[in-house]
């Protein structure tokens, strides 16, 4: 068994629920089946001792849980570059730059944000996923939270399981829009494509709120702030509501050039070759102090 613990605490929103199912809600990177089997195997643990995936867990109850990292590549640590909008003993928030990949995968097995984080605090290996709290797209810049210990990790998975992350975002969308307001549609994987995800009814549920900042004739520069955080969810929605992102390869329209545009215009508009959304903004309450966070991250050139 694995020495490195990850601790966690039963909270008021999971009082008297199966032990496997809590462990699940707090730990999302791993399936509620491996969950089951650790829990099976003796590597979780209720109150320093065994107990079935089915046993009722109630607040205030300790769980230990011993990752079971056997067989399993680990990730290697790499110099990469990425922004820190804040740092302190519990708490990281990067500011990812476009085109860096979050994890490593098919495809990607070095060069991501995890192999950079690990290289500049190689304890964040004891933690899921690096402590990384969320993702976001490799197209994607902006702002994401990394936990620095175990215990800032559980809050902050339990912080953004119970929507008390607030996200905040700003894209420009194809198209000249006449109101804001929002999304309710649930999202799920395209069946015909994989890599993309589409509106289901069978899909998990996923709102989107959005706002006009600014209008131009054929774009729309707008806020976005999201009630949860479903892959692909704003690129999704926008083009569900038909105004898809600008440069968005997956969801997006053909390139629309506004008349009498001039040259340099013209030029910015066909070389946008990613989706144009950034995570600007992010609010919580510190996991530990309590106290409220709000980091802001500037938008790219």
């Amino acid at each position: 068994m694995d020495k490195k613990a990850i601790n966690l605490v039963v909270d008021d929103d999971n009082n008297n629920q199966r032990f496997d199912k809590v462990v699940a809600i707090l730990l999302q990177d791993f399936s509620r089946m491996t969950i089951k089997n650790w829990i099976n195997s003796g590597n979780v643990l209720l109150e320093n001792h065994t107990a079935e995936p089915k046993t009722k867990v109630y607040k205030g109850q300790k769980i230990q849980v011993f990752p079971i990292t056997e067989n399993q590549q680990e990730t290697v640590a790499e110099n990469i570059d990425f922004g820190i909008a804040y740092e302190d003993e519990d708490l990281l928030i990067v500011d990812k730059p476009s085109g860096l990949v979050v994890h490593p995968g098919h495809g990607n097995p070095t060069g991501t944000l995890l192999n950079g984080l690990l290289y500049y605090l190689p304890s964040l290996n004891n933690l899921p996923r690096g402590g990384l709290i969320h993702r976001l797209d490799k197209d994607t810049s902006g702002l994401l939270v990394v936990a620095k210990t175990s215990r800032s990790y559980t809050q902050m998975v339990s912080a953004l399981e119970n929507r008390k992350i607030l996200r905040e975002y700003r894209a420009i969308c194809v198209g000249a829009m006449s109101s804001g307001g929002k999304v309710d549609a649930n999202i799920a994987r395209d069946t015909k494509n994989r890599i993309k995800f589409a509106i289901s009814k069978k899909g998990k549920h996923a709102l989107t709120h959005f706002r006009i900042l600014k209008k131009f004739e054929k774009h729309t520069y707008l806020g976005l702030r999201l009630d949860t955080g479903r892959t692909h969810q704003i690129r999704v929605h926008m083009a569900h509501i038909k105004y898809p992102l600008l440069g968005d390869p997956l969801y997006g329209k053909r390139l629309i050039v506004p008349r009498g545009a001039n040259k340099t215009l013209q030029s910015k508009l066909q070389q946008f070759k990613r989706q144009a959304l950034h995570a600007n903004k992010i609010r919580f309450n510190h996991p530990i102090s309590l106290e409220e966070l709000i980091i802001k991250s500037k938008i790219p050139e």
